[in-house]
């Protein structure tokens, strides 16, 4: 073997290992609930120490005007505390509402078509009902217990359809006139904890 040959194969050995060393913390992660508090899906983890204990506010300002959620962190507390690190971080700025229909906006997918993010956060149902203004998080058909880390969705229209089947983890107190005006392809200009 030469020492070309010798260095590939040892530098091919340290990739590996590596990626096994994040994959198994990245499924650490998804167990313990400890998240990113600068990136949230990747990088230095750390964790919520306590339940939060009151409904955090957030002030989304998109390109067509400011509304606020008010977020229910004793129904969903994984959730609750992954996307206050997505808005304090900044994450959602300037990502678009890729889906809007009739009775449902939904944004913050990084990729913009409604397929980014990563399937990695626990689907926490609980017995809210989703009713207009209820904030809820993506999820593909299967598997239903792991949701969406970025995406969320807003309903416009009464959908109890959705009971029990996605995270329901707060919902729109002021504002839900620019929620029913927003198109696809409108912005998220930004993201604003109010309250904690």
């Amino acid at each position: 073997m030469n020492r070309n040959s010798l260095i590939a194969a040892i530098v091919v050995i340290a990739v590996i290992v590596v990626g096994l060393v994040v994959s198994r913390n990245y499924k650490k992660t998804l167990t313990t609930g400890k998240i990113s508090q600068a990136t949230p899906t990747a990088g230095e983890s750390g964790t919520l120490q306590e339940p939060l204990k009151t409904k955090p506010q957030v002030l989304i300002s998109t390109s067509k005007g400011d509304f606020t959620i008010e977020l229910r962190p004793d129904v969903a507390p994984k959730t609750v505390t992954n996307f206050l690190a997505k808005f304090s971080s900044g994450y959602c700025d300037n990502l678009t509402w890729h889906r809007v229909e009739d009775w449902v906006v939904q944004g913050c997918d990084p990729i913009g078509t409604g397929s980014g993010g990563l399937s990695n956060l626990p689907t926490e149902t609980s017995g809210e009902s989703f009713v207009v203004g209820s904030v809820g998080v993506a999820r593909k058909a299967f598997p239903k217990e792991v949701s969406n880390d970025s995406q969320f969705f807003i309903i416009k229209k009464d959908s109890q359809f959705l009971n029990g089947e996605y995270t329901y983890f707060g919902k729109v107190i002021s504002g839900l006139e620019v929620i029913n005006s927003l198109s696809v392809g409108d912005k998220i200009i930004s993201t604003t904890i109010l309250s904690k």
